[in-house]
């Protein structure tokens, strides 16, 4: 769940539960985390959507940081997201576990592109195709996970999920607008969506054991260490003191909002309910940025996006509604 295009309406996020509470839902059973055998109830949910609406609450910040240089400032914002990661799992007395064997591999492949070829992909897309373009690319998340998810979780994709997701992607389509882009920009914007999508992919494998707790924490640091090693090897890290206060305050904000609090809430969700369900709520993002932007004084949203407002509430409420209870007093069948 990363910092979208700056000035593209979109990951990466209501009120959101305090760390305590997240905690203790995520780590109330050994595994780390409920089973997502597509529980729908709103309550595994709200973590999702609160992450959403920050992440599309992120673009009008992320303006502030456009000459800003791209790897040592996300440097600095992911390693003031881990010590805020490990304070607040220290405070609330959540146990992080030391991976092994091959969740390392899992969890510096969120790191490596989730967090770091994400922003790579985006910096260098928007030079070859208006934002727009990278924007809906991303927005067609919810299409992969709703395939490629269950399947990570041993289940079979769901067919509500799987007709909902395309529903939800032309809503965010018409919120976000499209755009001109070359061949490149093409190459580009498709990268972003594979490392959005393994974003939460990766996740899948590694969440039973460690939680949202742990995800967040592990990659996080470990994205920081990348982006501080790209930030030596391309970038003068001497840059950053040319930063404003107003360019701080936003980094300040993305590491805290859109990273700390926004990926232990989106992991919460998953683990919860299982990356395909989670994956509808993707569209929330670009109705936050909408949002923010009608905040800032951007203007109110023409009818198109008002319109995509619509199909994404549709496509929600098609994909994520309650699953039907079992009648009062029917009897399982036994066999004879």
């Amino acid at each position: 769940m990363q910092t979208q295009p700056a000035s593209a309406p979109t990951p990466a996020s209501a009120s959101a539960p305090t760390p305590a509470s997240t905690a203790t839902s995520a780590s109330a059973s050994p595994a780390g985390s409920a089973s997502p055998a597509a529980s729908t109830a709103f309550r595994d949910l709200v973590p999702g959507i609160a992450g959403m609406a920050l992440v599309g609450s992120s673009v009008t910040v992320s303006r502030a940081l456009v000459d800003a240089p791209l790897f040592a400032t996300q440097a600095v914002r992911y390693a003031a997201a881990a010590l805020l990661l490990f304070g607040l799992a220290r405070a609330a007395r959540v146990t992080i576990h030391r991976p092994r064997g091959r969740e390392w591999l899992w969890l510096s492949g969120i790191a490596a592109t989730g967090l770091v070829l994400f922003n790579v992909a985006v910096v260098r897309g928007v030079a070859h195709a208006e934002p727009a373009v990278i924007a809906v690319a991303v927005a067609s998340v919810p299409i992969l996970l709703g395939l490629l998810g269950p399947f990570l979780e041993g289940r079979r994709p769901s067919r509500r999920v799987l007709l909902a997701a395309p529903v939800v992607v032309a809503g965010a389509v018409l919120v976000e607008g499209t755009g001109r882009t070359d061949a490149a920009g093409v190459a580009w914007a498709a990268l972003a969506l594979g490392c959005e999508a393994a974003f939460t992919l990766l996740a899948v494998p590694v969440l039973r054991r460690h939680g949202a707790w742990g995800v967040s924490v592990h990659a996080v640091w470990l994205g920081a260490l990348m982006l501080a090693g790209l930030a030596v090897a391309f970038e003068s890290p001497a840059e950053l003191s040319s930063l404003g206060r107003a360019q701080w305050a936003a980094a300040g904000y993305l590491a805290v909002m859109v990273t700390a609090v926004a990926f232990l809430l989106w992991y919460r969700t998953v683990a919860a309910v299982g990356a395909g369900r989670a994956g509808l709520l993707a569209g929330i993002a670009p109705l936050a940025a909408a949002g923010a932007g009608v905040l800032t004084g951007s203007g109110v949203p023409g009818p198109a996006v008002w319109l995509g407002l619509l199909v994404v509430i549709a496509g929600l409420a098609a994909g994520l509604r309650p699953d039907r209870a079992p009648r009062e007093g029917a009897r399982p069948t036994l066999p004879a």
